[in-house]
């Protein structure tokens, strides 16, 4: 599998959500790149959990990346938001209809790029008002064009599925879900 999925990080993200993901995407057997936004390879998760990332965002070749991941948590997502490579990047992304996805507070991100225009959207309760345009949905996954969105910490297993159905296979995903006793 050639894929590359780069999963950012911030200072403050949400563990569960970054953690549930990056697992649930090389069971998948996808190149996970978990990228740092902060200049420095650890970083430190809104619970006090140290993660290591693999590159730091300078460093890392969006040209071989098939899909960009952010997870949330705060202050975790509004970091990620104030990153401008990270927001240009995303807009690249977006107009040249490459996957996107964000989870809990971090679809923000996306809304404050006016990515989510028309597209159906889920996030943290009371981060809605960031969905500028976006059709907010009550799911615990939505995807809408080119944009996957979860809600938070509890739909992130259901979330990291879904990019696994996108990426490579429905049966992939359902295999997945099954080796891990998703229900």
């Amino acid at each position: 599998m050639n894929k590359k999925i780069a999963v950012h990080l911030a200072e403050g993200f949400e563990e569960i959500e970054a953690i549930s993901i990056i697992d649930v995407l090389r069971r998948a057997d996808l190149d996970v790149v978990v990228t740092s936004v902060t200049g420095k390879l650890e970083v430190t998760g809104a619970h006090q959990l140290k993660v290591i990332a693999d590159k730091l965002f300078e460093d890392v070749n969006y040209n071989g990346v098939s899909m960009i991941v952010l997870p949330g948590g705060m202050p975790g997502a509004a970091n990620l938001d104030a990153h401008e490579g990270l927001r240009a990047q995303i807009v690249t992304f977006n107009g040249e209809n490459k996957p996107l996805a964000a989870i809990c507070a971090a679809p923000l991100v996306y809304g404050n790029l006016g990515i989510l225009k028309g597209k159906q959207a889920v996030c943290y309760p009371g981060f809605e008002k960031f969905l500028k345009g976006a059709e907010v949905l009550n799911s615990p996954v939505a995807e809408s064009g080119n944009v996957i969105t979860g809600r938070g910490p509890g739909a992130a297993i259901k979330f990291a599925l879904k990019l696994v159905e996108k990426l490579v296979s429905a049966e992939k995903a359902e295999l997945i879900a099954s080796q891990m006793l998703v229900g």
